[in-house]
């Protein structure tokens, strides 16, 4: 899959990582409309505290990740770094070093090894020779097992973005690093205002293991190489990108053998709505029993319950479904039970609670099965 026009990249390896790509640069060809949202987390590292100040103006001309180092928790000499690489990338470009954006990802308390960055940042092509998203997407990756990419077209119009993600799942404003790139004309604070509502209902409803990052990345890029575009179509296509997204990344969970979908509605809002699917998705024992296939709607009763109070949730209304059947408070026969259990042998599940309180707030979030393989996997991450 190409870039949008007006975008080329460079992707390559320098030493991060010991054989695959770790080092990605993605420019438009001048400066254009940019936004994006960062983890709240109070341990943010260097890459987004530079990137939160760059695109503060709703402008921004490229973006470079590094793969494998997240540079967090390293003090001054990490800020040092990050904006070393932010200035390299601005030098190759021909830019100011605020037209840069820099995102990280891997593990945390290591300083990058800076003398073979230099060395990459010295060999960065002028211009930049690709133009191939997939590439984009597979240089940000760490320990996710498939490159994650999508797109969207409106009339000449397209966007296109890639994610990474897997672990250390649980955002509270975007997630891990996502890069979206289009070629529609659209005005830095407009983009900002439909990016913050997308976000909200695609990366901000993934989670995999309620942990939140500390270099959560997400950030928009508009060349106007395409020229102007309807803006409510721009915005449902800009949707289905990141929505993909987000079911990838969910998919892709560390370990993870199933999608598990969780809708929420007949809500008094959207907030306590999403609040609630929040609860059943992070759910250990919900996520479990997804991944053993077992239809224990007891335990999406005590996560509806867990997440909201007496006051705001009537238990005799609610409706809990697991697919399209219902399991409370209809009651389900040795037969249907056994249908509900081949259903979960699926690799896609969904749960459908509706609240019931008169209201019609809803929301849609993602995660994934919990499995040994996730202990695993991060039992040994940095060994």
């Amino acid at each position: 899959m190409e870039l949008p026009q007006g975008f080329r990249a460079h992707v390559t390896n320098i030493g991060v990582k010991d054989d695959t790509d770790d080092f990605t640069v993605v420019a438009a060809d001048t400066v254009c409309s940019a936004a994006g949202v960062f983890t709240r987390s109070s341990f943010a590292g260097p890459s987004v505290l530079v990137s939160r100040e760059h695109v503060a103006d709703g402008r921004a001309r490229a973006v470079v990740v590094i793969s494998k180092n997240a540079n967090v928790a390293t003090g001054a000499r990490g800020r040092a770094d990050a904006e070393e690489v932010v200035a390299g990338v601005a030098s190759a470009l021909g830019c100011a070093a605020g037209d840069v954006l820099i995102a990280s990802t891997g593990v945390i308390g290591r300083p990058y090894p800076i003398d073979r960055i230099r060395a990459g940042l010295g060999a960065i092509p002028t211009p930049l020779p690709g133009r191939d998203a997939d590439a984009v997407a597979r240089g940000i990756m760490t320990t996710d097992t498939v490159a994650k990419v999508a797109s969207a077209r409106v009339g000449d119009v397209l966007v296109v973005g890639v994610a990474k993600g897997v672990g250390m799942i649980e955002p509270d404003m975007a997630t891990m690093i996502a890069m979206v790139f289009t070629d529609a004309a659209v005005e830095p604070a407009a983009l900002d205002l439909v990016f913050r509502r997308v976000v909200d209902r695609t990366f901000n409803c993934v989670s995999v293991d309620t942990d939140t990052s500390t270099s959560d990345t997400a950030v928009i890029l508009a060349s106007g190489a395409a020229g102007a575009v309807d803006a409510a179509q721009f915005e449902v296509a800009l949707r289905e990108v990141c929505e993909s997204l987000t079911k990838q990344i969910a998919r892709d969970g560390e370990g993870a053998e199933k999608l598990i979908e969780v809708t929420v509605d007949g809500a008094g809002s959207d907030a306590q709505a999403k609040r609630v699917a929040k609860a059943i998705v992070n759910s250990p024992l919900v996520k479990t029993a997804v991944h053993g296939a077992d239809p224990n709607w007891g335990r999406v009763a005590m996560a509806v319950g867990k997440a909201t109070t007496a006051d705001e949730v009537d238990q005799s209304r609610v409706v809990i479904r697991f697919g399209s059947q219902e399991v409370y408070p209809a009651t389900v026969d040795d037969t249907g039970l056994d249908a509900l259990a081949q259903y979960m042998r699926g690799s896609d599940v969904r749960i459908h609670v509706s609240l019931c309180t008169g209201g019609t707030g809803e929301a849609t979030v993602w995660g994934c099965d919990l499995t040994d393989g996730y202990v695993r996997i991060n039992a040994d991450y940095t060994t």
